[in-house]
């Protein structure tokens, strides 16, 4: 059974966008709601990806004409000696 709120819900929306003269194109009600409800859902991603932004703890690495990182000699995993 398909779900009965949403097509009952878009059922009096769209008569709210008919109200206005139909031979202007205009965006209506339902162009307002739309509209309104993707501004609030980029705020809220917005506000979202600011918190994961400021948990980020990033630490620069030494310059490139420093000092090279000590490399393990000894035989591991991925080593075909061992």
């Amino acid at each position: 059974m398909p779900d009965m709120s949403a097509s009952l819900a878009l059922t009096h929306l769209v008569p709210l966008a008919k109200d206005i003269d139909n031979d202007k194109v205009t965006p209506g009600v339902l162009g307002f709601i739309v509209f309104a409800a993707l501004a609030v859902g980029v705020w809220l991603l917005m506000k979202s990806m600011n918190r994961h932004m400021g948990k980020v703890d990033f630490e620069e690495g030494p310059e490139a004409g420093g000092a090279a990182p000590a490399v393990s000699t000894a035989p591991g995993k991925g080593d075909p000696k061992a």
